[in-house]
């Protein structure tokens, strides 16, 4: 294996933790709570509490309004996940994953910014630009997470993952506090026009996302280019390394394993996370101030979520809080079936965000530590987020259309086989853990 240089110094796990500051800003206002609140109140005719429609033509295809979002942030995913091994090749070789990491924070930043001019009568404006700043989310995020294995020793990944999804929910709740201010108490900023605080909320995501990048941008290491030259043209390349990861994988059955749990339970876990506001909003009938309250205590709950989870791991081990976790998200599923009134909703959305920021800290840092000492980082960590993306793909398009022919609460429940499946075969990886008696 290649000798990796490892920059680990508090004020590094600082900057690095400082970009889930920056995007998750976008995470929490624009997928998660003010941008699908907006986006389903002008695109449902309502008569009082009753909806006549809530259907939309999107360059002239005719679906449900929370299916054309499903299909669109699918759709942004499927893109990265296409694209995402050319790009992390590029990087492994000529060391410069932290300009691909710019870019994509810039465009996701920009498109963001876009939203401010997103109304009902451009709908597809909005869909297009939403569609793109998921895009420089998740692009970004590849590099993101690639760089973990650089900065920080072993040991120390679990903390400091768990460190960046704190300082995410913290620097995304205090944006999100400001935005609210817009949007629950317009009239102490003397404004009119319904539409302008959500758009207003929107512009400030994309500044805050690219201001506070800044900082991480500053700090971070430079990488080294690769001493192996490229094979493959700069298309095919990046292909032939994930195919190089797949076979180092066939020899780490551990990691193969953990992998494939991965996959399936990243399906459940996304959906659930991606279409949270839309079912509150559809579903529960509830209000806005009343999302905002839901998603305020999943993010205050998640802070403490991924340093227990961290906490636990130590004690436990990744893979066993892990399997634990996963059967939390299958009673979150069941449960979100049944539940009827704004209070249940309360209680089930206290849950998701215990384990949220749990099991996204967790599965990072499982997988860092599971992986091989190599310098082609962002390798390994284009294979992990294309497995996500992946997964996100299936789970959103399954989600979607069972929501457009049947309903939201049938999709909600269709879940929960995505999360059995993973975690039998998490199951199947402690076991070979168990086996090899490795201790992570």
């Amino acid at each position: 294996m290649e000798n990796v240089a490892i920059t680990s110094t508090k004020p590094v796990h600082r900057a690095w933790a400082m970009y889930d500051w920056a995007n998750s800003a976008y995470n929490l206002v624009i997928t998660s709570t003010i941008f699908p609140a907006y986006y389903a109140a002008i695109t449902t005719v309502k008569d009082g509490d009753k909806v006549i429609s809530d259907t939309v033509t999107f360059f002239g295809i005719t679906l449900k309004n929370s299916t054309l979002f499903d299909y669109s942030i699918a759709a942004a995913y499927l893109i990265i996940a296409l694209i995402s091994p050319i790009l992390s090749s590029i990087a492994d070789y000529k060391g410069n994953k932290k300009r691909f990491m710019q870019l994509f924070c810039y465009l996701g930043s920009l498109a963001c910014c876009g939203l401010y001019f997103f109304k009902a009568d451009t709908l597809e404006w909005g869909i297009v630009c939403s569609s793109i700043a998921a895009l420089g989310y998740c692009g970004s995020i590849v590099f993101y997470n690639s760089y973990l294995p650089e900065i920080a020793l072993e040991e120390e990944r679990d903390k400091v993952s768990a460190q960046g999804f704190a300082y995410g929910y913290i620097g995304s709740v205090l944006l999100q506090l400001i935005c609210f201010l817009f949007v629950l108490k317009p009239d102490w900023f003397g404004i009119k026009d319904s539409s302008f605080a959500p758009r207003l909320s929107f512009l400030l995501v994309g500044l805050w996302w690219f201001g506070f990048a800044q900082i991480t941008f500053f700090k971070l290491p430079k990488t080294l280019p690769s001493d192996k030259r490229p094979g493959h043209n700069i298309f095919s390349n990046g292909f032939y390394e994930l195919s190089k990861v797949w076979q180092q994988l066939r020899r780490l059955p551990v990691l193969k394993t953990y992998l494939g749990a991965f996959f399936f339970y990243s399906m459940g876990v996304q959906t659930v996370m991606l279409a949270a506001t839309l079912f509150g909003s559809k579903e529960m009938r509830l209000e806005t101030s009343q999302l905002i309250a839901v998603i305020l205590i999943i993010q205050l709950v998640a802070i403490a979520g991924a340093y227990i989870m961290a906490k636990l791991s130590d004690r436990f081990g990744n893979l066993r809080v892990l399997l634990f976790v996963i059967f939390i998200w299958i009673g979150v599923c069941i449960a979100a079936y049944f539940i009827q009134t704004a209070m249940e909703f309360y209680i089930v959305a206290a849950v998701v965000g215990l384990v949220m920021g749990g099991i996204q800290s967790l599965s990072r840092s499982t997988y860092s530590k599971l992986m091989p000492v190599t310098h082609d980082t962002a390798s390994f960590f284009s294979f992990y987020d294309v497995t996500e993306k992946l997964a996100i793909v299936i789970g959103m398009i399954s989600f979607g259309y069972i929501d457009q022919v049947l309903d939201m609460r049938k999709a909600i429940i269709a879940l929960v086989v995505f999360f059995v499946i993973g975690a039998a075969i998490l199951y199947l990886a402690i076991l070979k853990q168990k086996d090899r008696r490795m201790t992570l």
